[in-house]
């Protein structure tokens, strides 16, 4: 049996979506080790909903996983690292492929996607040949973050550089206030927005603000907590109930744990929100 099997041999899955769910989590851990041998986090860190998961102990599954470097560079190349990832997949008894995404655009997100060889699939995964994970390196970053090692078992053990949670509750604010998904809603940001405020977390308004004035050029220096507020009661009263919970489902075990999701309870949330306003 490979490593990747083992691993996922930790896993109960009885549904095709948690069967997908560990694929990807087992997928995204073995990245990870191939960016930790690809020296990736003493120029990086990880952040988001797939931090979340896999080191802060969030009950949501995730796709996509999404890094932060340490400071702009305009000469990042995120496929300086391919062979280090490819390796540790080969080690852990898979073939993978890795793709650059053409940018349509100008951005400082370099894009990339992992997605296992279909020759390479046993006979159990033949079905899922669109199984893959989204990679995004923010090479230009809105500072004011701090960074923490987090340590990670499997496939060996190693440290990964993540934004601390009052910064990872300010990225996850930043997406669901301004992220662009035209008429998507995301329902994942709102199952996050809800784990911090169960588990206190608070939010670190500086990086917030910096985020937010960075891809936002008509808020002003003068956007402060009072209107962040006001934004995000605004987003609670308009945000379609029903969308965000069919987006969650899939990626989390117990649907009936969102059984209590209304606009009056996010409402509630937000008021919950504990406010760090100096950076420690």
């Amino acid at each position: 049996m490979s490593l990747f099997e083992q691993m996922l041999e930790k896993y109960s899955i009885l549904t095709k979506d948690e069967e997908r769910n560990a694929i990807h989590e087992v997928m995204q851990q073995i990245t990870l080790a191939g960016l930790y041998r690809g020296n990736f986090f003493d120029k990086a860190a990880f952040y988001g909903g797939t931090c979340l998961r896999i080191f802060y102990n969030s009950q949501r599954f995730s796709e996509d996983m999404d890094f932060s470097l340490l400071r702009h560079d305009s000469t990042f190349k995120i496929e300086n690292y391919f062979d280090a990832i490819v390796n540790e997949f080969k080690a852990c008894g898979k073939d993978i492929t890795i793709t650059k995404k053409d940018k349509t655009k100008t951005s400082s997100i370099e894009s990339a996607f992992l997605k296992e060889n279909t020759e390479t699939y046993t006979i159990s995964f033949q079905t899922e040949k669109q199984i893959k994970v989204k990679l995004e390196v923010d090479t230009d970053p809105p500072l004011g973050f701090q960074t923490e090692p987090k340590l990670l078992l499997l496939p060996f053990s190693f440290m990964t550089s993540c934004f601390v949670l009052p910064d990872l509750f300010a990225g996850k604010m930043h997406a669901l206030l301004f992220r662009n998904w035209k008429n998507r809603v995301k329902g994942r940001d709102w199952y996050d927005f809800e784990w911090y405020i169960r588990n206190g977390i608070e939010l670190n308004f500086n990086h917030f603000k910096i985020r937010s004035l960075q891809t936002n050029k008509d808020l002003d220096d003068d956007f402060g907590i009072l209107e962040f507020k006001e934004l995000l009661q605004a987003k609670i009263r308009t945000v379609n109930i029903e969308q965000i919970k069919s987006d969650v489902y899939p990626f989390i075990k117990n649907n009936s744990d969102i059984d209590i999701w209304s606009n009056s309870y996010f409402m509630q949330l937000a008021e919950l929100i504990r406010i760090q306003t100096t950076f420690l």
